[in-house]
C-alpha cells in the first residue's frame, strides 16, 4: 500500500515542525514555509519536501497543491498550521495588520482546502490548527481570537459539506505552548501554568500527537470537532 501523503503549512518551526516531524515517520510529507529557513527540520527529516510560499498570495495555495501532486501524485492529509498573531488593540483599526492576520489565519486555510479538494478522496483528513483563544479571547489580541474563531466555524461548515464524500475536517486548539524559537518570559509562563490543570506549559509534540490522531483511522468517526490541546487551560 502506498504511503499516505501529508501537507503541513507553516512547518519550518514550532508546532508545525513538530507535526511534520511526527507525520514523517510513516507519511510522505510536504511543508510550506514563508521566511523561516527549514534547514533544522530538514536536518532531522531529510525526506520532507519543502515549498516556499506566502499563502496570503492569491495564487500560492493552488501552486502549493500542484507541487505536492507533482511530487507525490496524491494528497491524503492537510494540516493548516500556518498562522499569525499580533497584539492589535481594540482601539486600533490597522487595516493592513488586520488583513494580514485574517489572510493568514482564515483566508489561507480556506484557499488551501479549496485547492486540495480535487485531489482528496474518501478517507482524507483536514486538520486546522486554531487556538483556545477562539473561545477565550485574549484582551491583548482580540483580532487574533476572532480570526481563530472564524477558522473554527469554517472547520464545522467544511465537515458538514464534505462528510458525504468521506472527507473529515477537524481542528486542534492549542493552549499556551512553548515554542523554542520564540520563548516567553518565565513570569508569563508561570501565569499560564497557574491556570492550567496539568500544571505545565504545552510542548509542540503535545499538539503533534493530537494531529496524528485526526490524521489516522483511529478518528474515522470524528468530524467537525474542535479538540482543545491545552492541558486543561482555564477549566
Amino acid at each position: 500500500m502506498a504511503r499516505r501523503v501529508a501537507l503541513v503549512t507553516g512547518a519550518a518551526r514550532g508546532i508545525g515542525r513538530a507535526i511534520a516531524t511526527d507525520l514523517a515517520r510513516d507519511h510522505d510529507v510536504a511543508i510550506t514555509y514563508r521566511t523561516t529557513d527549514p534547514a533544522a527540520l530538514l536536518a532531522d527529516t531529510p525526506d520532507v519536501f519543502p515549498i516556499q510560499a506566502d499563502l496570503r498570495e492569491e495564487t500560492a495555495p493552488a501552486e502549493v497543491i500542484a507541487a505536492v501532486i507533482e511530487r507525490f501524485g496524491r494528497l491524503d492529509v492537510v494540516v493548516n498550521n500556518a498562522g499569525s498573531v499580533a497584539a492589535l488593540p481594540l482601539e486600533t483599526a490597522d487595516y493592513g495588520a488586520l488583513r494580514d492576520m485574517f489572510d493568514t489565519n482564515v483566508t489561507g486555510p480556506m484557499a488551501v482546502l479549496a485547492a486540495a479538494l480535487p485531489h482528496l478522496e474518501a478517507g482524507a483528513s483536514v486538520i486546522n490548527i486554531t487556538s483556545v483563544n477562539a473561545r477565550l479571547p485574549p484582551m491583548s489580541a482580540p483580532a487574533y481570537g476572532a480570526s481563530k474563531a472564524a477558522l473554527e466555524t469554517h472547520t464545522k461548515a467544511a465537515a458538514k459539506i464534505l462528510g458525504p464524500k468521506g472527507i473529515r475536517v477537524n481542528a486542534v486548539a492549542p493552549g499556551a505552548t512553548e515554542i523554542p524559537e520564540a520563548l516567553r518570559p518565565d513570569e508569563l509562563n508561570q501565569l499560564f501554568i497557574k491556570d492550567t490543570a496539568l500544571g505545565r506549559i504545552g510542548r509542540p509534540k503535545d499538539i503533534a500527537k493530537v494531529v496524528r490522531f485526526f490524521a489516522e483511522s483511529a478518528s474515522d468517526w470524528v468530524t467537525g470537532t474542535v479538540l482543545d490541546a491545552s492541558g486543561g487551560y482555564r477549566l
